[in-house]
């Protein structure tokens, strides 16, 4: 099993290399019913739960994407682990999740 940190450690191992940086990525698209969901929380407020279910489905997909990048390099931990999201077109958003993958004693 592959260790996630988002320190620069995996407390109580050793890192003996750095497999070097990995990420994994993708990108969604908002569809119509979610978009009117949307719209009408802007009238009476509270949480979006198609976007939140989406934008948790987007970062579960990075995560595992990352993942299979630090295997492809022997990696036994992917330490500083980030998240970041952008606009990449009109209704359509990019999660990225990005760290280094290390080797541990």
């Amino acid at each position: 099993m592959l260790l996630l940190s988002t320190t620069e450690t995996i407390p109580g191992r050793e890192i003996i290399a750095h497999a070097g940086v990995v990420c994994g990525n993708t990108v969604r698209a908002k569809h119509l019913g979610r978009d009117i969901a949307a719209g009408l929380k802007t009238l009476i407020g509270g949480e979006v739960g198609g976007y939140t279910e989406m934008l948790a489905e987007s970062r579960n997909q990075a995560i595992e994407r990352m993942i299979q990048s630090a295997q492809e390099l022997g990696a036994d931990a992917v330490v500083s682990v980030r998240f970041t999201t952008s606009a990449v077109a009109q209704g359509m958003s990019e999660m990225l999740a990005f760290g280094t993958a290390v080797k541990l004693a």
